[in-house]
Protein backbone atom coordinates (compact mmCIF):
# COMPACT_ATOMS: atom_id res chain seq x y z
CA UNK A 1 0.00 0.00 0.00
CA UNK A 2 2.81 2.42 0.92
CA UNK A 3 4.66 1.53 -2.29
CA UNK A 4 1.55 2.33 -4.38
CA UNK A 5 1.16 5.64 -2.56
CA UNK A 6 4.77 6.64 -3.28
CA UNK A 7 4.31 5.66 -6.94
CA UNK A 8 1.19 7.83 -7.26
CA UNK A 9 2.97 10.81 -5.69
CA UNK A 10 5.82 10.43 -8.19
CA UNK A 11 3.35 10.37 -11.08
CA UNK A 12 1.70 13.57 -9.84
CA UNK A 13 5.11 15.20 -9.28
CA UNK A 14 6.40 14.31 -12.77
CA UNK A 15 3.26 15.64 -14.47
CA UNK A 16 3.21 18.75 -12.25
CA UNK A 17 6.73 19.62 -13.42
CA UNK A 18 5.65 19.50 -17.06
CA UNK A 19 2.51 21.55 -16.39
CA UNK A 20 4.32 24.19 -14.30
CA UNK A 21 6.98 24.74 -16.96
CA UNK A 22 4.56 24.83 -19.90
CA UNK A 23 3.84 28.13 -21.68
CA UNK A 24 2.38 26.80 -24.94
CA UNK A 25 -1.00 25.15 -24.42
CA UNK A 26 -0.77 22.53 -27.17
CA UNK A 27 2.80 21.53 -26.35
CA UNK A 28 2.07 21.34 -22.62
CA UNK A 29 -0.96 19.07 -23.09
CA UNK A 30 0.90 16.88 -25.58
CA UNK A 31 3.84 16.41 -23.18
CA UNK A 32 1.68 15.88 -20.08
CA UNK A 33 -0.43 13.25 -21.84
CA UNK A 34 2.67 11.43 -23.06
CA UNK A 35 4.17 11.39 -19.56
CA UNK A 36 0.89 10.11 -18.06
CA UNK A 37 0.79 7.19 -20.48
CA UNK A 38 4.45 6.35 -19.96
CA UNK A 39 4.31 6.15 -16.18
CA UNK A 40 0.93 4.41 -15.89
CA UNK A 41 1.54 1.74 -18.56
CA UNK A 42 -1.51 2.95 -20.48
CA UNK A 43 -1.19 3.04 -24.27
CA UNK A 44 -3.60 5.56 -25.74
CA UNK A 45 -4.90 8.95 -24.68
CA UNK A 46 -6.59 12.03 -26.08
CA UNK A 47 -7.89 15.36 -24.83
CA UNK A 48 -11.05 17.03 -26.11
CA UNK A 49 -11.75 20.72 -25.65
CA UNK A 50 -15.54 21.21 -25.60
CA UNK A 51 -17.39 24.52 -25.99
CA UNK A 52 -20.75 25.51 -24.50
CA UNK A 53 -22.64 24.08 -27.49
CA UNK A 54 -20.99 20.67 -27.22
CA UNK A 55 -18.68 21.20 -30.18
CA UNK A 56 -15.53 19.25 -29.42
CA UNK A 57 -11.99 19.56 -30.74
CA UNK A 58 -9.19 17.06 -30.17
CA UNK A 59 -6.42 19.26 -28.80
CA UNK A 60 -3.87 16.53 -27.96
CA UNK A 61 -3.49 12.80 -28.60
CA UNK A 62 -0.98 10.00 -28.12
CA UNK A 63 -0.79 6.63 -29.88
CA UNK A 64 -4.30 6.59 -31.31
CA UNK A 65 -5.09 3.34 -33.16
CA UNK A 66 -5.55 3.53 -36.97
CA UNK A 67 -9.33 3.16 -36.55
CA UNK A 68 -9.51 6.53 -34.79
CA UNK A 69 -7.15 8.18 -37.28
CA UNK A 70 -9.24 7.32 -40.34
CA UNK A 71 -9.04 10.46 -42.50
CA UNK A 72 -12.23 9.71 -44.40
CA UNK A 73 -14.51 9.09 -41.42
CA UNK A 74 -12.65 11.43 -39.02
CA UNK A 75 -14.17 9.69 -35.97
CA UNK A 76 -12.40 12.01 -33.51
CA UNK A 77 -13.95 15.10 -35.10
CA UNK A 78 -17.46 13.98 -36.01
CA UNK A 79 -20.41 12.46 -34.20
CA UNK A 80 -21.51 12.23 -30.60
CA UNK A 81 -20.40 9.81 -27.89
CA UNK A 82 -21.16 8.85 -24.30
CA UNK A 83 -18.45 10.97 -22.69
CA UNK A 84 -19.20 14.21 -24.60
CA UNK A 85 -22.97 13.80 -24.17
CA UNK A 86 -22.70 13.27 -20.41
CA UNK A 87 -20.15 16.02 -20.06
CA UNK A 88 -22.64 18.40 -21.69
CA UNK A 89 -25.70 17.33 -19.67
CA UNK A 90 -23.81 17.50 -16.37
CA UNK A 91 -23.79 13.80 -15.52
CA UNK A 92 -20.01 13.48 -15.89
CA UNK A 93 -18.56 15.15 -12.82
CA UNK A 94 -15.58 12.93 -11.99
CA UNK A 95 -13.30 10.24 -13.42
CA UNK A 96 -15.46 7.43 -14.76
CA UNK A 97 -15.31 4.10 -16.57
CA UNK A 98 -16.79 4.06 -20.05
CA UNK A 99 -18.52 0.74 -20.70
CA UNK A 100 -17.65 0.91 -24.41
CA UNK A 101 -16.26 3.65 -26.64
CA UNK A 102 -18.84 4.52 -29.29
CA UNK A 103 -16.16 5.89 -31.64
CA UNK A 104 -14.26 2.59 -31.47
CA UNK A 105 -17.50 0.63 -31.78
CA UNK A 106 -18.42 2.56 -34.93
CA UNK A 107 -14.94 2.00 -36.34
CA UNK A 108 -15.39 -1.76 -36.00
CA UNK A 109 -18.85 -1.70 -37.58
CA UNK A 110 -17.72 0.44 -40.51
CA UNK A 111 -14.26 -1.16 -40.76
CA UNK A 112 -12.32 2.07 -40.39
CA UNK A 113 -9.15 0.29 -39.33
CA UNK A 114 -7.32 -1.58 -36.60
CA UNK A 115 -8.38 -0.69 -33.03
CA UNK A 116 -5.27 -2.28 -31.43
CA UNK A 117 -7.69 -4.27 -29.22
CA UNK A 118 -8.86 -1.11 -27.44
CA UNK A 119 -12.59 -1.14 -26.72
CA UNK A 120 -13.05 0.82 -23.45
CA UNK A 121 -11.57 3.95 -21.92
CA UNK A 122 -11.69 6.02 -18.76
CA UNK A 123 -12.81 9.63 -19.06
CA UNK A 124 -12.17 12.58 -16.76
CA UNK A 125 -13.55 16.15 -16.97
CA UNK A 126 -10.93 18.90 -17.11
CA UNK A 127 -11.84 21.91 -14.99
CA UNK A 128 -10.53 24.57 -12.63
CA UNK A 129 -13.08 25.74 -10.09
CA UNK A 130 -16.33 26.41 -11.93
CA UNK A 131 -14.62 26.72 -15.32
CA UNK A 132 -14.78 23.63 -17.54
CA UNK A 133 -12.51 22.96 -20.53
CA UNK A 134 -13.15 19.42 -21.80
CA UNK A 135 -12.20 15.79 -21.27
CA UNK A 136 -9.16 13.59 -20.72
CA UNK A 137 -9.57 10.05 -22.06
CA UNK A 138 -7.10 7.16 -21.58
CA UNK A 139 -7.15 3.51 -22.62
CA UNK A 140 -5.09 0.34 -23.04
CA UNK A 141 -5.52 -2.89 -25.05
CA UNK A 142 -7.87 -5.44 -23.46
CA UNK A 143 -8.50 -3.11 -20.49
CA UNK A 144 -12.25 -2.95 -19.88
CA UNK A 145 -12.29 -1.63 -16.32
CA UNK A 146 -10.38 0.94 -14.24
CA UNK A 147 -10.11 0.40 -10.49
CA UNK A 148 -11.25 3.21 -8.18
CA UNK A 149 -7.64 3.92 -7.20
CA UNK A 150 -6.77 4.40 -10.88
CA UNK A 151 -9.75 6.72 -11.37
CA UNK A 152 -8.77 8.74 -8.30
CA UNK A 153 -5.27 9.18 -9.72
CA UNK A 154 -6.67 10.25 -13.09
CA UNK A 155 -8.93 12.71 -11.30
CA UNK A 156 -5.94 14.26 -9.53
CA UNK A 157 -4.03 14.53 -12.81
CA UNK A 158 -7.07 16.13 -14.49
CA UNK A 159 -7.26 18.77 -11.74
CA UNK A 160 -3.60 19.59 -12.34
CA UNK A 161 -4.17 19.87 -16.09
CA UNK A 162 -7.28 22.03 -15.62
CA UNK A 163 -5.40 24.43 -13.35
CA UNK A 164 -2.54 24.65 -15.86
CA UNK A 165 -4.97 25.35 -18.73
CA UNK A 166 -6.53 28.19 -16.74
CA UNK A 167 -3.08 29.59 -15.92
CA UNK A 168 -2.05 29.69 -19.57
CA UNK A 169 -5.36 31.20 -20.68
CA UNK A 170 -5.01 33.95 -18.03
CA UNK A 171 -1.43 34.57 -19.17
CA UNK A 172 -2.58 34.88 -22.78
CA UNK A 173 -5.28 37.38 -21.73
CA UNK A 174 -2.70 39.45 -19.84
CA UNK A 175 -0.40 39.40 -22.88
CA UNK A 176 -3.24 40.67 -25.08
CA UNK A 177 -3.84 43.54 -22.63
CA UNK A 178 -0.12 44.40 -22.62
CA UNK A 179 -0.07 44.32 -26.43
CA UNK A 180 -2.97 46.77 -26.60
CA UNK A 181 -1.24 49.04 -24.06
CA UNK A 182 1.96 48.97 -26.13
CA UNK A 183 0.03 49.82 -29.30
CA UNK A 184 -1.60 52.75 -27.51
CA UNK A 185 1.80 54.01 -26.32
CA UNK A 186 3.31 53.71 -29.80
CA UNK A 187 0.31 55.45 -31.38
CA UNK A 188 0.65 58.33 -28.94
CA UNK A 189 4.39 58.64 -29.64
CA UNK A 190 3.78 58.70 -33.40
CA UNK A 191 1.06 61.31 -33.02
CA UNK A 192 3.08 63.54 -30.68
CA UNK A 193 6.39 63.37 -32.53
CA UNK A 194 6.44 62.13 -36.12
CA UNK A 195 3.01 63.47 -37.04
CA UNK A 196 3.88 66.92 -35.67
CA UNK A 197 7.15 66.95 -37.63
CA UNK A 198 5.28 66.15 -40.85
CA UNK A 199 2.82 68.94 -40.10
CA UNK A 200 5.73 71.36 -39.63
CA UNK A 201 7.30 70.26 -42.93
CA UNK A 202 3.96 70.76 -44.65
CA UNK A 203 3.55 74.31 -43.27
CA UNK A 204 7.17 75.24 -43.99
CA UNK A 205 6.98 73.93 -47.57
CA UNK A 206 3.74 75.85 -48.14
CA UNK A 207 5.35 79.06 -46.89
CA UNK A 208 8.45 78.43 -49.01
CA UNK A 209 6.34 77.87 -52.09
CA UNK A 210 4.46 81.14 -51.61
CA UNK A 211 7.69 83.13 -51.05
CA UNK A 212 9.83 81.57 -53.77
CA UNK A 213 10.37 83.64 -56.92
CA UNK A 214 12.09 80.96 -58.97
CA UNK A 215 9.61 78.63 -60.72
CA UNK A 216 11.76 75.53 -60.25
CA UNK A 217 12.22 76.27 -56.54
CA UNK A 218 8.48 76.88 -56.16
CA UNK A 219 7.79 73.49 -57.75
CA UNK A 220 10.27 71.85 -55.39
CA UNK A 221 8.54 73.34 -52.34
CA UNK A 222 5.16 72.24 -53.74
CA UNK A 223 6.46 68.70 -54.21
CA UNK A 224 7.77 68.67 -50.61
CA UNK A 225 4.39 69.89 -49.37
CA UNK A 226 2.52 67.26 -51.40
CA UNK A 227 4.82 64.51 -50.11
CA UNK A 228 4.39 65.68 -46.51
CA UNK A 229 0.59 65.73 -46.88
CA UNK A 230 0.65 62.21 -48.30
CA UNK A 231 2.88 61.04 -45.45
CA UNK A 232 0.48 62.63 -42.95
CA UNK A 233 -2.43 60.65 -44.38
CA UNK A 234 -0.39 57.43 -44.19
CA UNK A 235 0.71 58.27 -40.65
CA UNK A 236 -2.86 58.97 -39.58
CA UNK A 237 -3.93 55.60 -40.99
CA UNK A 238 -1.10 53.88 -39.12
CA UNK A 239 -2.09 55.56 -35.85
CA UNK A 240 -5.70 54.44 -36.42
CA UNK A 241 -4.50 50.88 -36.96
CA UNK A 242 -2.53 50.95 -33.71
CA UNK A 243 -5.20 52.63 -31.62
CA UNK A 244 -8.66 52.67 -33.21
CA UNK A 245 -10.54 55.78 -32.17
CA UNK A 246 -14.24 55.10 -31.72
CA UNK A 247 -13.95 51.36 -31.09
CA UNK A 248 -15.55 52.00 -27.72
CA UNK A 249 -18.70 52.89 -29.72
CA UNK A 250 -18.69 49.56 -31.54
CA UNK A 251 -16.96 47.94 -34.49
CA UNK A 252 -19.29 49.46 -37.11
CA UNK A 253 -18.75 53.03 -35.85
CA UNK A 254 -14.98 52.54 -35.72
CA UNK A 255 -14.71 51.04 -39.21
CA UNK A 256 -16.98 53.68 -40.73
CA UNK A 257 -14.81 56.43 -39.24
CA UNK A 258 -11.68 54.68 -40.50
CA UNK A 259 -13.12 54.38 -44.00
CA UNK A 260 -14.08 58.06 -44.02
CA UNK A 261 -10.56 58.95 -42.93
CA UNK A 262 -9.29 57.05 -46.01
CA UNK A 263 -11.64 59.07 -48.20
CA UNK A 264 -14.24 56.33 -48.70
CA UNK A 265 -18.01 56.81 -48.74
CA UNK A 266 -19.11 54.13 -46.27
CA UNK A 267 -22.72 53.06 -45.91
CA UNK A 268 -23.44 50.69 -43.06
CA UNK A 269 -26.08 48.21 -41.98
CA UNK A 270 -26.10 46.39 -38.65
CA UNK A 271 -28.46 43.68 -37.41
CA UNK A 272 -28.47 42.44 -33.85
CA UNK A 273 -27.02 44.00 -30.72
CA UNK A 274 -24.31 42.38 -28.64
CA UNK A 275 -21.15 43.22 -26.74
CA UNK A 276 -18.54 41.26 -28.66
CA UNK A 277 -15.56 39.63 -26.90
CA UNK A 278 -12.46 41.85 -27.15
CA UNK A 279 -10.48 39.35 -29.21
CA UNK A 280 -13.30 39.04 -31.78
CA UNK A 281 -13.79 42.81 -31.99
CA UNK A 282 -10.04 43.27 -32.45
CA UNK A 283 -10.01 40.67 -35.25
CA UNK A 284 -12.97 42.25 -37.06
CA UNK A 285 -11.27 45.62 -36.74
CA UNK A 286 -8.02 44.38 -38.34
CA UNK A 287 -9.82 42.50 -41.12
CA UNK A 288 -12.09 45.48 -41.84
CA UNK A 289 -9.09 47.79 -42.03
CA UNK A 290 -7.38 45.58 -44.59
CA UNK A 291 -10.58 45.31 -46.66
CA UNK A 292 -11.03 49.10 -46.65
CA UNK A 293 -7.38 49.65 -47.57
CA UNK A 294 -7.81 47.29 -50.53
CA UNK A 295 -10.91 49.23 -51.62
CA UNK A 296 -9.02 52.52 -51.55
CA UNK A 297 -6.06 51.15 -53.52
CA UNK A 298 -7.66 48.80 -56.04
CA UNK A 299 -11.44 49.16 -56.34
CA UNK A 300 -11.49 52.34 -58.44
CA UNK A 301 -14.51 53.56 -56.46
CA UNK A 302 -14.94 55.31 -53.13
CA UNK A 303 -18.32 53.72 -52.39
CA UNK A 304 -18.18 50.84 -49.91
CA UNK A 305 -20.94 49.04 -48.01
CA UNK A 306 -20.34 47.55 -44.56
CA UNK A 307 -22.76 44.96 -43.19
CA UNK A 308 -22.53 43.40 -39.72
CA UNK A 309 -24.99 40.73 -38.54
CA UNK A 310 -24.73 39.57 -34.91
CA UNK A 311 -26.69 36.59 -33.60
CA UNK A 312 -26.32 34.37 -30.55
CA UNK A 313 -24.30 31.85 -32.56
CA UNK A 314 -22.02 34.00 -34.71
CA UNK A 315 -21.08 37.40 -36.08
CA UNK A 316 -20.93 37.93 -39.84
CA UNK A 317 -19.19 40.96 -41.34
CA UNK A 318 -19.33 41.81 -45.04
CA UNK A 319 -17.38 44.52 -46.88
CA UNK A 320 -18.63 45.10 -50.42
CA UNK A 321 -17.73 47.46 -53.26
CA UNK A 322 -18.96 47.75 -56.85
CA UNK A 323 -15.56 48.63 -58.26
CA UNK A 324 -13.06 47.05 -60.63
CA UNK A 325 -13.01 43.57 -59.12
CA UNK A 326 -10.50 40.91 -60.14
CA UNK A 327 -10.42 37.37 -61.48
CA UNK A 328 -10.77 34.96 -58.59
CA UNK A 329 -12.20 31.49 -57.99
CA UNK A 330 -13.28 30.36 -54.52
CA UNK A 331 -11.31 27.14 -55.03
CA UNK A 332 -8.08 29.03 -55.73
CA UNK A 333 -5.49 30.20 -53.24
CA UNK A 334 -6.01 33.73 -51.93
CA UNK A 335 -4.04 36.00 -54.28
CA UNK A 336 -2.56 38.60 -51.91
CA UNK A 337 -0.67 38.68 -48.63
CA UNK A 338 -3.32 40.97 -47.16
CA UNK A 339 -6.12 38.48 -47.83
CA UNK A 340 -4.00 35.59 -46.51
CA UNK A 341 -3.34 37.57 -43.33
CA UNK A 342 -7.10 38.13 -42.94
CA UNK A 343 -7.68 34.40 -43.30
CA UNK A 344 -5.04 33.56 -40.67
CA UNK A 345 -6.64 35.97 -38.17
CA UNK A 346 -10.08 34.47 -38.73
CA UNK A 347 -8.88 30.86 -38.50
CA UNK A 348 -7.44 31.53 -35.04
CA UNK A 349 -11.03 32.07 -33.88
CA UNK A 350 -12.41 29.06 -35.78
CA UNK A 351 -14.04 31.43 -38.26
CA UNK A 352 -14.29 31.48 -42.05
CA UNK A 353 -13.32 34.00 -44.72
CA UNK A 354 -14.77 34.07 -48.22
CA UNK A 355 -13.92 36.35 -51.15
CA UNK A 356 -16.19 36.86 -54.17
CA UNK A 357 -14.94 38.95 -57.09
CA UNK A 358 -14.88 39.19 -60.87
CA UNK A 359 -13.73 41.78 -63.38
CA UNK A 360 -16.09 44.76 -63.43
CA UNK A 361 -18.40 43.39 -60.74
CA UNK A 362 -16.70 44.54 -57.56
CA UNK A 363 -15.52 42.53 -54.59
CA UNK A 364 -17.19 41.07 -51.49
CA UNK A 365 -15.16 40.04 -48.45
CA UNK A 366 -17.25 38.07 -45.94
CA UNK A 367 -16.16 36.95 -42.48
CA UNK A 368 -18.03 34.70 -40.03
CA UNK A 369 -16.85 33.99 -36.48
CA UNK A 370 -18.64 31.72 -33.98
CA UNK A 371 -19.57 33.38 -30.66
CA UNK A 372 -19.73 30.21 -28.58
Amino acid sequence: MEKDHISELKILKDIAEILNEGTNLHTMLHDALLKLLQITDLQTGWIFFIDENGKHEMIAAQHLPPALLNKTAQPMCNGSCWCVDRYMDGRLQKASNIMECKRLEDSVIHEWGDTHDITHHATVPLQAGDERFGLLNVAAPHKIHFEQRELDLLGSVALQIGTAIKRIKLTQSQQEVKLIEERNRLAKDLHDSVNQLLFSINVTAKAGSSLAKDVQLKETFSLIQETAQHAQVEMKALIWQLRPQGLENGIVSALKSYGQMLGLNVTEQIKGVSVLPAVIEETLWRVGQEAFNNCRKHAGTADVHLNVNISREQVIMKVQDSGNGFMYSASAELPTLGLKTMQERIKRLNGKLSVTSSIGNGTVVEVSIPLS
